[in-house]
This record gives structure tokens, C-alpha cells and sequence, in this order.
């Protein structure tokens, strides 16, 4: 039905778990989370929805249940070389990606999509951003990285991947 892959397996189990690792071993500074609510106000985002007609702002109250302030001078701001941040980094050791923060930490290189009229997650397939912009995955990135430019200050760090064949800004698709 969809060109992209289905929601990740135990999606619910992952999420809640990466969130009680952040605020535990990765980042303790972020003080305590309701890593339960934050799973619901994910989910309630896309589940039982067009999974073409999610928006960003539909990801508010998971953003806002996840917020934490972000170190001045220590965001670091990416594109096409996800591995290569995540090392340079240091799981926000060095620097803050957004994958550092608890909503970018939360989501990373996860899947998932609902299913108009359904309370199920769709684990066959789910939409790309070359089925439709507004999928759940690409709003969620959306509000989560509109989120993390808000809350930078500081120095802001850029690191791009000029080697990349297309260059550092891949046309998608």
C-alpha cells in the first residue's frame, strides 16, 4: 500500500524504554519524566488518523511533556551524516544533537504510522515523504527540529556532509 516500511515492532516498549535510558543513564539532569504520558501523547499524535494528515503540531504535547533545556553553545545542527554527528557528539557529552535531546532520543531511527478509523499501528507499511509530506514520521521530525532550533542558544555548531554525492541538501526521493 505504502512505498515505506511498517511501524517498528514493540514501538510502545522501545519508546518507553529509551525514555526511562535518557532520563536514567543518558541524561539525568532532565530530572524526572512521565515516560507513560509522553508514549500516549506520542501516539494519540497519529493513531486513528489519515496517516497522510498528521501535522507537526499534532506532536505538541508529546514536545512539551518531553522539553528539556538544551546546554548554550553545545547544539549542533546536522544533515546527511547521522552516524558520523552521533559520534562526534558523544550522546551529548560534546555536543546536543537533536537525536540528544529526550524527543529527538525517543524517536530515532524508529517507524511508525496509524490507520484512518483504526486505534491499531499499521506494521505492514507506512507512508514516505515521497507518498505524502504529512506522514507521521516526517511531521514528528518536523515539530521535533522547529523544537530544537527554538530552545538553541549560544554557539550554534553545523556539521554537513560535503563529500555526499547530490551534496549536503539530497533531493528527496
Amino acid at each position: 500500500k505504502w512505498k515505506g516500511e511498517g511501524t517498528t515492532r514493540n514501538l510502545e516498549s522501545i519508546a518507553i524504554g529509551r525514555c526511562y535510558d535518557y532520563i536514567r543513564n543518558v541524561n539525568p539532569a532532565v530530572g524526572e519524566k512521565n515516560c507513560s504520558g509522553m508514549w500516549e501523547a506520542f501516539k494519540n499524535a497519529f493513531i486513528n488518523k489519515d496517516p497522510c494528515n498528521v501535522l507537526p503540531k499534532d506532536y505538541e504535547l508529546f514536545i512539551n511533556l518531553s522539553l528539556h533545556t538544551i546546554p548554550p553553545n553545545k547544539s549542533l545542527f546536522w544533515e546527511n551524516n547521522q552516524l558520523l554527528v552521533n559520534t562526534f557528539a558523544g550522546r551529548g557529552r560534546r555536543y546536543m544533537s537533536l537525536g540528544d535531546t529526550l524527543f529527538g532520543f525517543f524517536g530515532d531511527f524508529l517507524n511508525w504510522c496509524g490507520q484512518a478509523g483504526s486505534t491499531e499501528l499499521d506494521y505492514e507499511s507506512c507512508p514516505t515523504t515521497e507518498d505524502c509530506e504529512s506522514n507521521a514520521v516526517e511531521s514528528f521530525w518536523r515539530m521535533a527540529s522547529v523544537t530544537y532550533a527554538q530552545q538553541s542558544s549560544g554557539v550554534i555548531h553545523v556539521l554537513l556532509n560535503g563529500s555526499s554525492v547530490g551534496g549536503a541538501y539530497p533531493v528527496p526521493g
